[in-house]
């Protein structure tokens, strides 16, 4: 089993957590677990100490990086699995457009319709962002027997983000041809 970087940070479970804080654990236990301070004890302590400061610049990587901490969330709760990437089709429908857009591209490369993509992505991001902040920010509050159901708002977030992550990559490439 796996630490709880939260737990380990004495902090609740959130997608916004306040970064002040986990700077502040981050730096406490830095100095507490660090192996020069410890150079003395008995082998198997050195060991464990050497484990805890590399836990604890793991749960500072994780937890410090807004996407790394999702997916870190989403995937304690077994929602990133293999098989469970499915997307909306209504969304699959939008992107399929921007794919073939993105086809097109490839053989008749035109700067105008690399911009229109781009827009139309970054409207898609716009709204991804505006429907899912109150959910991020709020789930720090939720009962427990209504986190489920955020958690999987927020997966789809998180896969259709990813998704539009990937064609940012590709108009890219076709912006840097230009």
């Amino acid at each position: 089993m796996t630490t709880d970087y939260f737990e380990f940070y004495h902090l609740p479970e959130s997608f916004r957590p306040n970064e002040a804080d986990i700077k502040r654990q981050y730096y406490a236990l830095s100095r507490e677990y660090h192996p020069d301070f410890h150079a003395t004890a008995p082998p198997e302590r050195q060991q464990e100490i050497l484990r805890l400061a590399t836990l604890n610049t793991n749960a500072y990587r994780t937890l410090s990086d807004p996407d790394a901490r999702m997916a870190y969330i989403l995937g304690r709760y077994g929602l990133l699995e293999e098989g469970k990437q499915e997307l909306p089709p209504d969304f699959l429908m939008e992107v399929m457009e921007l794919n073939e857009q993105l086809m097109e591209l490839e053989f008749d490369p035109d700067q105008a319709v690399v911009a229109r993509v781009e827009n139309e992505v970054n409207e898609l991001s716009d709204t991804l962002e505006a429907g899912i902040e109150p959910v991020l920010v709020g789930y720090e509050q939720l009962p427990t027997d209504t986190r489920p159901q955020a958690l999987q708002q927020i997966r789809t977030y998180y896969l259709k983000r990813r998704y539009l992550l990937r064609i940012r990559e590709s108009l890219a490439k076709f912006a840097t041809r230009s």
